[in-house]
């Protein structure tokens, strides 16, 4: 059992098997000495029975971010566990198939919303409701995906990401006066249920095969899990708006 997060109040969303960055976050989190809460949205029975294999079994809260009732109530919902949160993990993003697959030029709005609304609106969504429980300061953390490029396929999502990545810069100049950190993990392409969503996958694995400096292995989500259990410490005191990137240096280098 480690130290890093002894004592913290942790909320964890985006859980939805075993492989993701999320769990693996919530997994760390707990070793290092953190309480951990899940949400869950849609087949809760199956977020719950991730939850079970933590090494401590975890509540799990029902969240739909785009459901404001649902917002609204996050705070009692989450005091039935926790007296207040110190970390928030935003581990949510959403696409519609239309948004995606080198469809860029013909995506309708109403899809190109869902996907901003599920994956860049929902951060600061989630901050405000967790709000009330951050009386003390603490650290938002989101996963990111590079949004500095134009990916292949990944088309009105990487446009969310890219109003991630402002939002998370706006929220650290509004939540500073409060305590409060914002900083997102860009994390290098994992397979887990979400990536296999992405038309054209196997061009992530290529590029990463070809360009990163150290050794990737798509499989492996722990060392974008670090990154966001290191942004959630103490470690990080004075770090906001910033862009982690775990990536094995893509980010960094040419084609």
């Amino acid at each position: 059992m480690g130290t890093l997060l002894l004592g913290k109040r942790i909320l964890v969303t985006g859980v939805i098997t075993d492989a993701s960055i999320a769990y693996h976050a919530a997994r760390l989190a707990q070793e290092e000495g953190a309480e951990v809460v899940l949400t869950g949205y849609g087949r809760l029975s199956l977020v719950e029975r991730v939850a079970d294999r933590l090494p401590e079994p975890a509540p799990v809260i029902e969240l739909d971010v785009t459901d404001a009732r649902q917002l609204a109530a996050l705070p009692d919902r989450v005091r039935e566990h926790l007296d207040g949160l110190d970390g928030v993990v935003h581990s949510i993003a959403f696409g519609p198939a239309a948004a995606l697959g080198g469809n860029f030029l013909h995506t309708d709005w109403a899809d190109v919303a869902t996907a901003v609304q599920v994956s860049a609106f929902s951060y600061k969504a989630l901050a405000t409701a967790c709000l009330p429980l951050m009386r003390d300061g603490g650290s938002l953390v989101g996963i990111d995906f590079d949004a500095t490029v134009a990916w292949p396929s990944y088309d009105w999502m990487g446009v969310s990401k890219a109003a991630l990545e402002a939002t998370s810069r706006y929220l650290a100049r509004h939540l500073g006066g409060r305590g409060i950190r914002s900083n997102l993990v860009a994390a290098g392409p994992i397979r887990t249920m979400a990536a296999k969503s992405i038309p054209g996958f196997a061009d992530f694995e290529a590029i990463w095969e070809t360009r990163s400096p150290l050794p990737w292995d798509l499989r492996d989500p722990e060392p974008a899990a670090r990154g966001v259990v290191a942004l959630l410490s103490d470690w990080f005191p004075r770090t906001t708006g910033e862009i982690v990137h775990v990536d094995g240096g893509v980010h960094a280098m040419g084609a």
